[in-house]
């Protein structure tokens, strides 16, 4: 028989969720439709490290060990995928190195054997969910997930005894570090750089006010349009510290540094063809996420539709899903253009633990609501629930 494979790249939110609907759904809905054909359909799902990583609650792991044990923050994924059957599913442990859009294969290197060469993965379809990088492991995981477990762990070490810390970057994850840190150590000489002309520059510059009206309420001291040029660990005698650059010259040494000041796109393996100016994956539309070329999608912060955050990826998946129905069964299954983007302004922002600020679909919410929602816990009760794909057990 002739299998169809499709692949996966990525196994962040995005990655799992596709993964697990494309199985429970996408695939048994083509076979039943193609029963008498000879052509079987096959998962595999790449990911450069063995487990999940939720970084939205980044900002409250690097705080403390206390607060939230590093070990509900990163699950196996193998854990999440033992009820399909091998000839339907597989997993492989890699970083993809390039890919032949000619032959259509990719190279995969190998995470935890750098001795070992390359191995090539064929592929029919091919859905792109790698999602984007930090430059600091504290946010996205470079590989082995245990580089990212030894950052986290060496600030929390780093803190209880620092008398100055300086985050880089105004957006979400800069102003809950701060506002996690501010409030487990109110004596420390707190300092956020925003980087802009004001925090939260995807939301009204009223609610970027005040975050930085309870981040000061903490301590904080907050310095707009000043951003971090670079910063060199560095260890005088007993001392141990960081010298940290700044745009205007100011050189500045702090016990701990926190880089928080953006993402770029995991995309270097990819044909340049394929790729937005800024080195997004080409999306068509932002309706049926189809990619540059044909048997190519995309989703999730890779994409060059994505807007970011949790939404995009969310409500993405089934629209994806349906889309990859109905172009493999010529039309004749599936719904294309089902994807309706949320435009409006939607972000939720913990400055500490008991509370923060946001807005929902164009409405500012109450402090109150950003701590249900996320500032209580950082939504670490997820984490089971994404690595098994419970959103999408139904269609």
């Amino acid at each position: 028989m002739a299998t169809h494979n499709i692949v996966v790249i990525g196994a962040s939110y995005a990655g799992l969720g596709t993964a697990h609907y494309l199985l429970r759904h996408t695939i048994p809905s083509l076979e039943k439709a193609n029963a008498s054909s000879s052509s079987i359909y096959k998962l595999t799902l790449i990911s450069a490290t063995t487990h999940f990583y939720h970084k939205v609650g980044a900002p409250r792991f690097l705080a403390s060990p206390d607060l939230i044990p590093l070990s509900k923050a990163f699950l196996p994924i193998a854990d999440g995928f033992t009820s399909y059957p091998s000839s339907k599913f597989e997993l492989i442990i890699g970083e993809a190195h390039s890919l032949n859009d000619t032959t259509k294969t990719i190279a995969i290197k190998p995470t935890y054997d750098s001795s070992s060469p390359p191995t090539s993965i064929s592929y029919d379809t091919l859905i792109l969910a790698t999602g984007a990088s930090s430059d600091s492991p504290l946010w996205s995981i470079p590989g082995s997930h245990e580089t990212t477990i030894s950052a986290l762990k060496s600030t929390q070490s780093a803190l209880p005894t620092a008398k100055t810390v300086l985050i880089a970057g105004g957006g979400p994850a800069g102003v809950e570090t701060a506002g996690e840190i501010a409030s487990l150590f109110p004596k420390t000489d707190i300092t956020l750089l925003s980087g802009s002309d004001r925090l939260l520059t995807r939301l009204r510059p009223a609610l970027g006010a005040a975050a930085q009206s309870q981040l000061e309420a903490l301590g904080v001291k907050v310095v707009h349009i000043t951003r971090a040029k670079s910063a060199t660990s560095h260890i005088t005698g007993e001392n141990t510290g960081t010298e940290v650059v700044l745009d205007d010259g100011t050189v500045k040494v702090v016990d701990v540094y926190i880089s928080a000041t953006g993402i770029l796109p995991n995309t270097s393996f990819l044909p340049a063809s394929w790729l937005t100016s800024k080195n997004y994956v080409i999306t068509r539309d932002t309706t049926s996420l189809r990619g540059p070329v044909d048997g190519v999608y995309a989703i999730g912060d890779v994409a060059g539709y994505s807007l970011g955050g949790a939404l995009d990826i969310m409500d993405a998946v089934r629209p994806l899903c349906a889309t990859v129905l109905n172009d493999l069964s010529k039309g004749e299954m599936g719904k294309v253009g089902a994807f309706k983007q949320t435009v409006t302004e939607t972000q939720l922002v913990p400055v500490g633990p008991k509370g923060g600020v946001g807005s929902v679909f164009g409405w500012r919410v109450p402090s109150f609501v950003v701590w249900v929602v996320k500032s209580r816990d950082f939504m670490i009760g997820m984490v089971e629930g994404t690595v098994k794909g419970d959103k999408f057990v139904r269609a």
